[in-house]
């Protein structure tokens, strides 16, 4: 029997979220707009992510385990993987844009 890693992803997913929404506020407060490509991975990321955490509840919600629910899982997982990745680029590029 699969584990039922849906739970573990809307929780993450829904942190990271919020963390992309802190990130993108302050680039908006701070009105470093003159930086857009930090801008357009941070949305990209909140993207992901929010796409993530719809999937993952629906399989959770999902009324009967079979192929519907394990095929939203394994794509809310693929897209929650994509989202770090996105969010670690995201944060190289800051990185990199500070030390200049």
């Amino acid at each position: 029997m699969p584990e039922n890693r849906s739970p573990h992803i809307l929780n993450t997913s829904a942190n990271l979220l919020g963390l992309c929404f802190i990130v993108l506020t302050s680039i908006k407060v701070s009105k470093m707009e003159d930086i857009s490509i930090i801008d357009e991975t941070t949305a990209l990321a909140i993207v992901l992510f929010m796409s993530s955490c719809i999937l993952s509840f629906l399989a959770m919600r999902s009324e009967n385990s079979g192929t519907g629910s394990n095929r939203m899982e394994k794509f809310a997982d693929i897209l929650f993987l994509s989202g770090l990745i996105v969010l670690f680029l995201t944060t190289m590029i800051v990185t990199f844009n500070i030390i200049k």
